[in-house]
């Protein structure tokens, strides 16, 4: 990466491997009634070093991060002013900030834009993720297309993957997004090879993006790069350009698989009880996630007390229970079944509520607060999320974001939190038939590529797409039972959920399956993959491997060396899609095999199928 000035504007380019990523790009801040911060720039320093250090992740797709970068920082006058540029470059990508100092003539920062701009040495192909508006749950379908087919007025959320031709694979994000609002891009009108960022606007002072006294940081913009796209899913860079976790002991974060009592809807069979938000369904969703070897079980809205009063919020006070449920006891029972609680609140009653709500459920002894329908990422609701985390972690609470915007690699900081929505997943197929196959094996691709993500996995009511319809009740999923199995390998998060009724788990044979992959790995290998199409990924915990390969609507076969396994030999087992997957997508073959570094295995997946396997060492 180079950062040039040319007539007093800031520029910077990216090159990977001998050839041009980014021609030469726009840098600059464009600041309230003032000329652009970084338009008539001179360079007064420049300071180079290096990173090298490994960190240890309670989760994710590494146990021990390693941190390996060179580092550059450029002080800059402009007009009176000073900017700092900072820019990281590793072996998968660069990045860069802004630095506003804290200095006499710019005491507070108010930012109305950025000048950032990214150019691509060639027209790319994208992979986009277009949002309706700034006010959205990043809840979408991914469009490819080339860059210049984007129209102008599109708003693309982040990350955003493009193929440029002949040079790289490339991603953009940003991280640690701190006192700062959300970044966006859109088409330079102009150029069909450039898109600029854009910032999600303060609803607070109008016309603005930032406000904030100096000293302000910017968040790090990322270009992650790579020669395959299944590089760009092994990358640390986001966690990387996050500083150093604030939560001295996190012996008390444990990530874990948990019982759903939300997706299925009020349904269970062969129960003697109704289901319902009451102790007996959610005693019952208990019993299945002890016997299941789940650590948690997540009781979802309807548990507080409604407060029709109160208005403007969720409308509940989440320090008392719905008199249709006894907390104590359900908490107790879960306690004598060594599982834990996770509790779902609206983000309103939890800015209302938290500095009572927060010791009270350490009290109680609830494992994690799933907090949902934030829908923005402006400054105020990304600080927000900051102080959620902080007051979270002084009393030992884990946290998921659910209508929540893109990660940003703030676990690392506050590894509390465990994991994230901000994906059309599972649940809207009880709405719509837009949860395919071909979304399923984008995901890894775009969305995947900033962190771990809810997506909320299971669903054991396979079918074909000629016998799916949309329900609220026991609904459907478009993907073969193997395909669904492999998810909670193909799919990052610390927190995983088996979304279905119990009684669907129940006596199929893909349950030794989930009771045995972990929510956390020691080690990623993506073998192979392409967007929208096929992926296949391993990872290590322990001594054991997992692998999960899934295919689009396309059958596919596909070879997976297993040299990952280092030496020694295993026990591979195997669970496939049935001969007649396509037609009965609950059918699935297990086999077992014994298999070593040097196996290439077939991997033969039914259309929308798939492929889990358990390898555990001899």
């Amino acid at each position: 990466m180079n950062i040039t000035v040319r007539n007093g504007a800031l520029l910077y380019d990216v090159s990977f491997r001998g050839k041009a990523v980014m021609t030469p790009s726009p840098l600059g801040l464009q600041l309230e009634n003032a000329p652009v911060l970084g338009s008539a720039a001179s360079i007064a320093a420049a300071r180079t070093g290096s990173i090298d250090e490994s960190y240890s992740m309670p989760h994710g797709k590494a146990s021990i991060v390693r941190n390996h970068c060179n580092t550059l920082a450029i002080d800059l006058e402009d007009n009176g002013r000073k900017l700092t540029l900072e820019a990281r470059a590793y072996n998968d990508g660069v990045a860069f900030r802004y630095v506003v100092p804290q200095q006499a003539n710019l005491s507070e920062l108010r930012l109305v834009s950025e000048k950032t701009g990214f150019t691509f040495a060639k027209e790319p192909s994208t992979y986009s993720l277009i949002l309706e508006n700034f006010r959205t749950a990043y809840e979408d379908g991914y469009h490819i297309m080339p860059l210049g087919g984007w129209h102008t007025e599109w708003l693309v959320g982040l990350p955003m993957l493009a193929e440029i031709p002949g040079a790289a694979w490339v991603a953009i994000t940003e991280a640690d997004i701190d006192n700062y609002a959300g970044m966006y891009l859109k088409r330079d009108p102009r150029n069909a090879r450039m898109v600029n960022a854009t910032l999600s606007p303060s609803l607070e002072d109008k016309g603005l993006a930032v406000r904030a006294n100096t000293p302000v940081e910017s968040p790090w913009r990322v270009i992650m790069i790579a020669d395959q796209p299944g590089r760009l899913v092994e990358s640390n860079i986001v966690l990387n350009l996050n500083p150093p976790s604030k939560i001295v002991d996190t012996s008390w974060i444990k990530p874990g698989k948990t019982a759903w009592d939300w997706w299925s809807g009020d349904y269970a069979s062969g129960v003697n009880f109704k289901p319902g938000m009451n102790t007996a369904t959610l005693n019952h969703y208990i019993d299945f996630a002890s016997s299941a070897h789940l650590e948690y079980m997540l009781i979802d809205e309807g548990w507080a007390l409604k407060n029709n009063r109160t208005t403007g919020t969720g409308g509940s006070d989440i320090t008392k229970t719905n008199p249709e449920i006894d907390m104590p006891g359900i908490l107790a029972h879960a306690r004598e079944k060594n599982v834990r609680v996770w509790l779902w609140a609206h983000w309103q009653d939890i800015n209302r509520q938290m500095d009572e709500a927060f010791p009270l459920f350490e009290q109680w002894g609830v494992a994690g607060v799933k907090i949902d329908f934030m829908n923005r990422d402006d400054q105020w609701m990304v600080n927000f999320y900051r102080t959620v985390l902080r007051k979270a972690a002084a009393h030992h609470l884990m946290i998921d974001f659910h209508g929540a915007y893109k990660p940003d690699g703030v676990r690392r900081t506050w590894p509390n939190l465990v994991t994230r929505e901000g994906v059309m997943g599972l649940e809207y197929t009880k709405v719509t038939a837009r949860i395919t196959a071909d979304h399923n094996a984008m995901l890894p691709f775009t969305r995947m590529l900033a962190g771990p993500m809810d997506y909320t996995p299971g669903g054991f009511n396979n079918v074909t797409a000629a016998e799916f319809e949309p329900r609220m009740t026991q609904p459907m999923v478009m993907a073969t039972r193997a395909h669904e199995t492999a998810l909670y390998v193909v799919f990052e998060s610390g927190l995983q959920m088996l979304s279905d009724y119990p009684e669907a788990y129940t006596g199929q044979k893909e349950l030794e399956f989930l009771k045995a992959v972990p929510a956390a790995w020691d080690e990623t290998h993506v073998v192979t993959g392409m967007p929208g199409q096929y992926i296949a990924v391993a990872r290590r915990k322990g001594e054991d491997w997992f692998l999960g390969a899934i295919t689009n609507k396309q059958a596919r076969e596909i070879s997976v060396p297993l040299e990952f396994l280092g030496k020694g030999d295993f026990i591979a087992e195997i669970y496939a899609d049935a001969p007649d997957a396509d037609q009965n997508a609950k059918h699935t073959v297990k086999e077992e095999r014994k298999v070593n570094a040097r196996t290439v295995l077939n991997v033969k997946m039914a259309p929308s199928g798939g492929q889990a396997i358990h390898f555990r060492r001899q």
